[in-house]
C-alpha cells in the first residue's frame, strides 16, 4: 500500500482510510450485520446490543480504519493500544456480502502498519473459532485461550513487519 492523500490505496481499488466521527452509525450497523452471520453469537448479542458499540473514541483518537470499495463502505477494524506498548486488533469486520474478497486481509495490513506507526511490536487478536484459518493465513500463531464476554476466545499474535513501519 503506498499512502495518497491520507488514504492507503490497494492494489484492487479497495481504499483503507482513517474512519469520520460522523461514520460511526453506519460502522455499527455494519458491525451488527457481520456479527449476527455467526449463529454461534446471535443470540447473546440480540440479548446484550451494547457489545456492538464503537465508542466514538476509537475514531477520534484515529484507531478505526475504513475500508471503501468504489465508494461503499466494505469493512472496519480498530486497533487499540495495550498497556505492554502493542497493539491489539480489537475489531475487524467486513460487509457480509463483501466476505472472501480480500478486504479483511487488507485491513488487517493497514491495522498493522497504523500499530507499527504507534511503536508496536506485536499485533494481537482474539479470535472466534470461525475466524482462526484467517488469522492464521495473515500471519498471526496462537498464543493461549483467553475468555471473552461470551465465549473462550483463542489469543494470538503475530511480529510486526519491518516493513509495515
Amino acid at each position: 500500500m503506498s499512502g495518497h492523500a491520507g488514504r492507503q490505496m490497494t492494489s484492487d481499488s479497495l481504499v483503507i482510510r482513517a474512519a469520520a466521527g460522523t461514520e460511526r452509525l453506519r460502522l455499527q450497523a455494519l458491525q451488527w450485520r457481520a456479527a449476527l452471520m455467526l449463529d454461534e453469537y446471535r443470540k447473546a448479542l440480540l440479548a446484550h446490543p451494547d457489545a456492538v458499540e464503537l465508542p466514538v473514541e476509537h475514531i477520534t483518537q484515529g484507531r478505526t480504519l475504513v475500508a471503501e470499495r468504489n465508494s461503499v463502505l466494505a469493512g472496519f477494524a480498530v486497533v487499540l493500544p495495550r498497556d505492554d506498548g502493542d497493539a491489539d486488533l480489537d475489531g475487524l469486520f467486513v460487509e457480509p456480502a463483501m466476505w472472501r474478497q480480500g478486504i479483511g486481509t487488507q485491513l488487517t495490513r493497514a491495522a498493522e502498519s497504523l500499530a507499527a506507526s504507534r511503536g508496536a511490536k506485536y499485533l494481537h487478536v482474539v479470535a472466534h473459532p470461525g475466524a482462526l484459518a484467517f488469522y492464521a493465513a495473515c500471519g498471526f500463531a496462537p498464543v493461549g485461550e483467553t475468555q471473552t464476554r461470551f465465549a473462550i476466545g483463542l489469543a494470538m499474535s503475530k511480529p510486526i513487519r519491518a516493513a509495515s513501519a
